[in-house]
Formats: C-alpha cells, sequence, structure tokens
C-alpha cells in the first residue's frame, strides 16, 4: 500500500469518526477519537475471532505506518509551531522561570524517581529489567505531550497564568525529554563504551541550544518577510515554509527540531510581530490555516494511536504493570514539580493547588508511544511498549475527561 493510500485512508477514519464525535459523543475532539478508534479497534478483534479478513488488513495497515518517524520527524514541528503560535507570549514570558525549570530539572527529576521506581516494582511481577533499562522508560514517559495538552486545555478554562505553566511546560520539555532519551539511549545501546559527561553536556548543548537559536533565527527572517509584504496568500505560505525548511536544517545540523519551532511561533505569534508584520486579513488567515491543520494533524495522530493497540503483546504481567505504574508515574511528576513551585512561589503568584492542577493536567500522548515503539527487543520494547500504552490511555481519557471539573472545584475551594 503506497504512502497516498494509507494517509487516505487515515483522513477518512478521522472524518468519519469526528463525526460520530460531534454528532452523538460531544467530546474533546483528542478524546472522542481516541476513544471511538479503540472501541473499533477492539470491535475489529472480537469480529477477528470469526473471521480475520478485517483484523488482517488493519494490521497491514499499521504496519506499514513508521509511527515514530512519522510524529517526531513531520508531524510534531507543524504541532509545536501551531500551538506556539497561539500561546500567550507576555504571560509566558513572565513564567519562564518556572516554565523552563519544569522543563529540565523536572523532567530529569522524574525520569530518575520513575526509572527506581520501575527497577524495584517489576521484579514482583516476575519482570526482571535492567536499571539502566528502567531508566530508559522514565526518560519516555516524564515529558507531558504538548498535543495533548493543548488540545484538552481549551476545553478545561484553567486560571490563564496556570494555563501558561502547563502549556509552556509541554511546549519545552518534549525537546529537552527526547533528547535525555536519546543520551540514556545511547548508553544502554553501548554498555561497553565508556561515556564522558563532557560528550552528553555537549549533546544537550547542541540539540537544545542550538534547537532554541535555530528557531529564534528563523522567527526573525519570518517576521522580516512578513513585514516587508502585504499578501495573506504568500505570507502564509511563507509561515509553512519556515517550519518546513527549519526543521530539514534542524535533522541537518543535529538540533532539536521541536525546540526550534517552538522558539519560531513565540516570535511569529506574539502581539508585538501581529501588530507590525500583519495587517488584519493576513492574521486571521494565518490563524485559521494553523487551527484548522492543528486539528487535521491531531485527528489523524490519535487515530493511529488508537490503532496501535493492534501491535501490543498481551501480556497479563504487561498490563498489570502498566495499571500499577499510573498511580506511580503521576506521583514522580508531583514530586519533580514540589520543589520547583517551592522555589518560585515568594517570586511569582501561584495559583492555589498549581502542583495538583499541573500533575493531572499534564498528559502522556503520542510522543511517549513514538519514543517506546523506538527501543529494540533488548530493552524490552515489548514490556515498556505496553506500559507506555496504558499510561497514555489513562492519561488522555481518564485525566482529559476530569481535567476540567477537577480544576473548577480545586479553584472554587480556593476561593
Amino acid at each position: 500500500m503506497d504512502y497516498y493510500a494509507i494517509a487516505s485512508i487515515l483522513i477518512v477514519f478521522s472524518a468519519l469518526f469526528g463525526y460520530i464525535n460531534v454528532k452523538f459523543l460531544k467530546l474533546p475532539i483528542t478524546i472522542g477519537l481516541m476513544l471511538i478508534t479503540i472501541v473499533f479497534t477492539i470491535v475489529i478483534l472480537v469480529i477477528g475471532q470469526f473471521d480475520d479478513t478485517l483484523l488482517l488488513r488493519e494490521k497491514a495497515l499499521i504496519s506499514q505506518i513508521d509511527f515514530k518517524t512519522v510524529l517526531l520527524d513531520i508531524m510534531l514541528s507543524f504541532l509545536l509551531f501551531a500551538g506556539a503560535l497561539h500561546t500567550n507570549f507576555n504571560q509566558l514570558k513572565i513564567q519562564r522561570g518556572p516554565v523552563l525549570v519544569f522543563a529540565t530539572l523536572g523532567v530529569l527529576t522524574s525520569t530518575v524517581l520513575v526509572g527506581i521506581i520501575m527497577y524495584y516494582l517489576l521484579p514482583l511481577l516476575g519482570l526482571n529489567v535492567d536499571f539502566i533499562y528502567c531508566l530508559l522508560f522514565g526518560a519516555l514517559i516524564s515529558p507531558t505531550d504538548p498535543i495533548a495538552v493543548l488540545g484538552i486545555l481549551k476545553k478545561a478554562n484553567a486560571p490563564k497564568k496556570l494555563e501558561t505553566k502547563i502549556v509552556g511546560e509541554s511546549l519545552f520539555n518534549d525537546g529537552v525529554g527526547v533528547v535525555v532519551f536519546l543520551t540514556i539511549f545511547s548508553i544502554a545501546a553501548s554498555p561497553n563504551a565508556s561515556i564522558e559527561f563532557s560528550e552528553i553536556g555537549k549533546l544537550f548543548a547542541q540539540e537544545v541550544v542550538g534547537g532554541l537559536a535555530l528557531g529564534l533565527v528563523l522567527g526573525w527572517i519570518t517576521y522580516r518577510m512578513l513585514k516587508s509584504i502585504d499578501n495573506y496568500e504568500v505570507e502564509v505560505i511563507i509561515t509553512i515554509a519556515a517550519v518546513m525548511g527549519g526543521t530539514l536544517l534542524a535533522h541537518q545540523w543535529h538540533l532539536s527540531a521541536p525546540l526550534a519551532m517552538v522558539a519560531a511561533g513565540l516570535i511569529v505569534g506574539n502581539d508585538t510581530v501581529r501588530n507590525t508584520a500583519m495587517s488584519e486579513i493576513t492574521e486571521t488567515y494565518v490563524d485559521k490555516f494553523w487551527e484548522l491543520l492543528d486539528v487535521l494533524l491531531n485527528t489523524i495522530l490519535f487515530v493511529m494511536i488508537g490503532m496501535e493497540m493492534l501491535i501490543l503483546t498481551f501480556d497479563l504481567n504487561y498490563v498489570l504493570a502498566g495499571v500499577i505504574a499510573v498511580p506511580l508515574v503521576l506521583l514522580c511528576r508531583y514530586v519533580s514539580l514540589w520543589l520547583p513551585i517551592k522555589f518560585y512561589a515568594k517570586k511569582l503568584e501561584f495559583v492555589p493547588n498549581t502542583n495538583l492542577i499541573m500533575t493531572w493536567g499534564g498528559l502522556r500522548g503520542g510522543i511517549s508511544i513514538a519514543l517506546a515503539l523506538s527501543l529494540t527487543q533488548d530493552m524490552h520494547r515489548e514490556l515498556f511498549l505496553v506500559v507506555t500504552y496504558v499510561i497514555v490511555v489513562f492519561s488522555i481519557i481518564g485525566q482529559g475527561l476530569t481535567v476540567e471539573p477537577i480544576i473548577k472545584r480545586l479553584s472554587k475551594n480556593a476561593d
């Protein structure tokens, strides 16, 4: 099956499931699509017990999709640029301290805590896994997913200061999380090779700092080009070119493309650039185009996540490990946020119960699944893929459906 056929089938499924969600379920689009796709996949599995024709066709479809490449190398740049384009730049500037600490120290702390807990938990289920592989799992599950967070927080009516912290953290911490994951992956893949801290620092600086620098340059160039003309068709194309060309450059120079797109999106989307570089009609078209693209890619992504269930190895101990890991991963996130929140509480006015809301609102999504799919068999890929999938499904459906009432309840109690 060629790429056009695969893309066509995914978009048809997305449109059909999206229609069902809007017509009947009326859930946030990310939650509704994932829930419908999972139910659809379960029905296919049940039918497959009697006639496996449809099951084999769907398995053939999903096996031809390189989820990791499609998400991390293609879709993620567009989604992050779209998210950053509509993020409150001025509020993010005020909250930059805690956001950066959450996205760096928070991710590292959570990675270590999850790794330690899983190392001692898994043997209780008869699963003996080396510590380095547990740490690798900690790295892939610790970053919150900006795609899931942005899609659901729009409906949650969170206080703007709190929303900026959650969204800002999720925009940046996936880039940092990927770098941490790749660093630990290189250690796990070559256990006999000596890993120098200087090399780790160099990789981190190159990916993170270099990615942010590239994004700032791209954002400035895009701004100058938008300011020099007044033609909304060409200006929309310029923003597309910034994302696609910038992603290619980041991959070529081994920089973090996600962080580059976040930086570029924040520059292009801030009020100063909008007021000085875009006419009213250009601003409308740029916003509407990126909103529509964001929705389209989100629908395809969460349909793909639902279908990924077909490639899982449903071992009872694997599923049980995933169920037990859900509260433990949430606990590790709570602990990793506690110190930064305490440190900045005196300097910045924090919304009451910030830690609880950020813990519950920090959703896991496609990025964690994509990183789990990149593990090798020696790294217990099947085990960690099932555990990751259980956590992601609970995060998107369980946390996603309850984050709005929890925010309202905690805010009401604080008042």
